[in-house]
């Protein structure tokens, strides 16, 4: 079954469409059972935003041809940014290495990780109002401004504030682009259209570190150009791929208006201040602001404690959970009693499909980074892996996932429901994480722990497409970007309580198991191990040290997977509540999409 099978069929040139010449059933690209779905009429909706009936305008006017060039566009997108994030990533410790301030340049790296995450609710909102492609371009720029700033930064002040605005572009256009797939393809066939964006990661997560040798080499001296030019090149990549689809959207968001499919808010608006009301108005500013800076709040500190960079027991990290959480309890509020124009509708906070998709998403996370914060350190010092062997085996969830994802797309295609994978997927998961706490020991067959991963890897690729599903099945076109960036950010809230988890665990284990672990000769080395990893691999095998860190290191692994197992029971009941709802009754797009 190939990417055409899912293109319309029938659909008929766009100018014919707008004259009314295509006759109703040759317009429509979905399912053709008329006691289930509304047919098109040619017409945007017009109680949508600007940006969602722009989009609609957009698909109601192109081509069969136009549809597919904008697919392989994305296609492109998703392979050269994921084929820049994988090599990138390979070279930050060189980064570090270069400006000597790894403290300084990591916690840059969980302010720009937690704000790129909390920025797609005001995304999500500016895509409304504004516009998906306007909404890209932007992201675009940002993301090319902050690889141009990285390559040519002379300090690790200007680092920062670089990849700060490189991840907010980066996973903006991630996060637009699964929102414009949202838009152009039938709820049917949306899991399958999402699995096809992440495709391009199999490939790269091997391409990727190649390329970052090719880049830098450390063990060959002068070898490659350096990884200034890493980023350097990448800006160019990204910023010449990323054009071909911003002018596919854009030429036919213009020919929508210029059919008269769509047309320009005409308000009467005449003065800046009538114009600053009404946009303040549209856009939920406070909403906006209570939100993200709720979440901001709330997630630093869980980040920065982890990390060592502050203690649990600081006043700054104690103030900013309190003052993050009243926050987020004062957008609820404002939003049920006071918001002219909500920013989520409470409707849809109180939807128990949304609620249960987004417990599932934090949950999941949750137990994720219990095992996985610490399962790199865990490949190379137990098992003696290479640096690129632990990166590969440490990768098979992403592999995984994206390659089992394609298969639950054309499962939910096939069965037109989602909620009986969701709750297959979910025991697997446990049965995984659960196996994990046995083969993650000392003398345990490596080919174990692959097995263990592989099962995660099956049924998190399953359960990350039935909570994306869930949360759009649930809401109408108009919401599906807030939907989708609302249990994008109970991902974040989950990964970050999961690293402290993981963290705390680590701290409060690994120490004691060494020292109990060391002769007594050498128990006043505890510290020194403990602190570093380079330290603990110095060690040979069969030595009385490096015995002993691996007793530890099983102690402390025993630990995460049985607090990542159990976080899972959680995951389990949130698919229970939700509605089984059956994808091919229920329309949300029109005109010529994947359907």
């Amino acid at each position: 079954m190939g990417f055409r099978d899912f293109l319309p069929k029938n659909a008929q040139d766009s100018t014919d469409l707008v004259n009314g010449k295509a006759d109703q059933a040759s317009v429509s690209v979905e399912a053709k059972d008329s006691s289930s779905v509304e047919q098109d009429d040619g017409k945007v909706t017009d109680e949508y935003q600007p940006g969602v009936k722009k989009t609609e305008g957009m698909a109601l006017v192109w081509t069969r041809g136009s549809l597919i060039g904008a697919y392989v566009g994305i296609y492109l997108v998703f392979f050269f940014t994921s084929l820049q994030s994988q090599t990138t990533n390979n070279l930050t410790t060189y980064v570090y290495s270069s400006f000597y301030s790894a403290p300084l340049v990591t916690t840059a790296s969980i302010m720009s990780s937690i704000i790129g995450g909390v920025l797609k609710l005001p995304i999500a909102k500016m895509i409304d109002v504004w516009g998906r492609a306007e909404g890209y371009l932007v992201m675009v720029g940002l993301t090319v401004i902050g690889l141009i700033l990285m390559a040519t930064c002379k300090s690790p002040e200007q680092y920062a504030a670089a990849q700060v605005l490189y991840w907010v572009g980066y996973d903006g256009i991630s996060y637009i682009l699964d929102v414009f797939i949202a838009d152009t393809s039938s709820l049917r066939n949306r899991a399958l259209m999402f699995a096809f964006s992440t495709s391009p990661y199999i490939c790269n997560t091997f391409a990727g570190p190649a390329l970052a040798q090719a880049f830098y080499n450390p063990l060959v001296t002068n070898s490659g150009p350096g990884w200034e030019w890493a980023f350097g090149a990448f800006a160019f990549i990204i910023a010449g791929i990323c054009t071909p689809l911003s002018v596919i959207m854009i030429y036919y968001q213009r020919k929508a208006e210029k059919l008269g499919v769509y047309k320009r808010d005409t308000s009467g608006r005449t003065t800046w201040l009538q114009a600053a009301k009404y946009w303040f108005i549209e856009w939920d500013v406070i909403g906006i602001i209570l939100i993200s800076a709720g979440f901001v709040l709330f997630l630093l500190p869980f980040s920065i404690a982890n990390y060592g960079l502050n203690t649990w027991q600081s006043a700054e990290i104690i103030v900013m959970i309190i003052v993050g959480a009243v926050t987020l309890i004062a957008f609820g509020l404002y939003e049920k009693y006071l918001a002219p124009k909500c920013f989520i509708p409470w409707e849809l906070l109180n939807d128990r499909t949304v609620l249960g998709a987004c417990i599932l998403a934090a949950s999941l996370y949750v137990s994720f980074y219990c095992w996985d914060l610490y399962f790199y350190a865990y490949l190379q010092v137990v098992f003696g892996l290479s640096v690129k062997e632990a990166g590969y085996l440490s990768n098979t969830y992403n592999i995984g996932s994206c390659f089992w994802s394609i298969i639950v797309g054309i499962l939910v295609r096939w069965t037109n429901r989602f909620k009986w994978l969701a709750m297959c997927a979910a025991p697997l998961m446990m049965l995984g994480a659960g196996l994990m706490i046995h083969f993650r020991q000392p003398d345990v067959n490596i080919g174990y722990v692959v097995m263990c991963q592989i099962f995660i890897a099956f049924a998190g690729g399953t359960l990350v497409i039935c909570e994306q599903m869930a949360v759009m099945a649930a809401a109408s076109h108009q919401h599906v970007a807030v939907m989708l960036a609302f249990v994008g950010l109970f991902s974040s809230v989950g990964g970050a309580i999961g690293d402290a988890i993981a963290g705390a665990i680590w701290t409060n284990t690994l120490p004691k198991a060494l020292e109990a672990a060391l002769p007594d000769d050498l128990k006043n080395m505890t510290n020194t191990l403990y602190l570093s990893t380079t330290t603990q691999l110095s060690y040979d095998f069969g030595t009385p040290e490096r015995t002993a860190i691996i007793d530890a290191y099983g102690v402390a692994q025993r630990r995460m997977c049985i607090a990542a197992t159990c976080v899972l029971v959680i995951a389990w009941a949130s698919i229970f509540i939700w509605r089984d709802i059956h994808v091919d009754k229920k329309r949300q797009v029109k005109g010529v999409v994947i359907g």
